[in-house]
């Protein structure tokens, strides 16, 4: 059997930057215009100087200016966006915008469903808002939630908003909380939790993320919303947004997330699964922050899911028996 031959094999790119582009530093413009390249991929490609500006070497650190031309080279990247017809299968997902204006949009993301492709996953959610809005050329994520967690999911519709919204973000102007279900009765009120963070690859391969003096500094707020006789319904506010904070954090102060199978705790995990969780107990459920283009304050909720609900409902009737 002869093997498939790719019909239009990768090739050279030279992209010449405009005033839009100007000012980004280089290793972002790449992630950016890379979609699908892996950015371990993207930064070996900047290291061995296989990315050139006109003609010559740059570091990732890079700011570029316009009429900068930058060689690209040849690169295998995830599929493009999905066509009208292809996006049919995910016109469910239109129902979820629970935020809409020229510049932004706001979803309610399900449990299960990748933000986007990679690390074997053909079509996310940007894939497929993409194939089913094709008159949004610049949809981009402002962040990015773990595949497992459901709710308030922010995108930008133009590229003014989406640079806006990240300094945003860096600056702690967009407060993201969350709800969360935890191991153990929490004792006392609301607590804040400051732990650094830092991301590794233990020899198994997986990434994870552990709480070091030399990582990147992290903060979150505990609020307990409903004690349990094995478990608290937990409010969560990010004021850092680090991978993976929620969950590391919870882990670290001795209440893990439930459902959570990289830093929960495994007997718990087991007798919530037998009560009917077949998923981690983790929902972005509220955004607000001011519009990035406008003086509009923005509040958005997403209301916790009905298999949640249920859950919450059968622990009620675990603590009164």
């Amino acid at each position: 059997m002869k093997k498939a031959v790719d019909p239009v094999p990768p090739a050279v790119r030279y992209l010449e930057i405009d005033e839009t582009r100007a000012g980004q530093r280089l290793d972002n413009f790449l992630i950016a215009t890379l979609k699908g390249v892996p950015k371990s991929r993207i930064y070996r490609i900047l290291r061995k100087g296989e990315v050139r500006i006109n003609k010559g070497r740059a570091r990732p650190e890079y700011r570029l200016e316009a009429g900068d031309v930058v060689r690209i080279p040849p690169l295998r990247q995830a599929p493009p966006a999905l066509k009208a017809g292809e996006a049919e299968g995910f016109a469910w997902l239109l129902p979820r915008i629970i935020h809409e204006d020229d510049d932004l949009m706001v979803i309610n993301k399900p449990s299960g469903l990748a933000v986007h492709a990679g690390s074997g996953v053909s079509i996310g959610l940007i894939e497929a808002l993409r194939g089913l809005r094709p008159e949004i050329p610049s949809l981009e994520l402002a962040h990015r939630l773990d595949r497992d967690t459901s709710g308030c999911l922010l995108l930008a519709k133009s590229r003014p908003a989406l640079l806006r919204l990240h300094r945003m973000l860096r600056d702690g102007q967009l407060e993201k909380s969350y709800l969360a279900l935890v191991a153990g009765a929490w004792r006392g009120g609301a607590r804040e939790v400051r732990a650094s963070l830092e991301k590794n690859r233990p020899r198994s391969g997986e990434r994870m993320v552990e709480v070091t003096e030399e990582g990147r500094e992290a903060a979150s707020v505990f609020t307990p919303r409903q004690r349990y006789a094995s478990s608290s319904l937990m409010e969560i506010r990010l004021l850092t947004g680090r991978t993976h904070q929620a969950r590391v954090h919870a882990a670290h102060t001795g209440y893990p997330i439930a459902g959570d199978d990289k830093y929960g705790d495994r007997d718990f995990n087991r007798h919530l699964q037998r009560l009917g969780l077949k998923r981690m107990f983790l929902h972005a459920w509220r955004l607000q922050f001011s519009h990035p283009l406008h003086d509009q304050k923005i509040n958005v909720e997403a209301p916790l899911p009905a298999e949640l609900t249920a859950l919450l409902e059968r622990l009620a009737h675990e603590t009164a028996a």
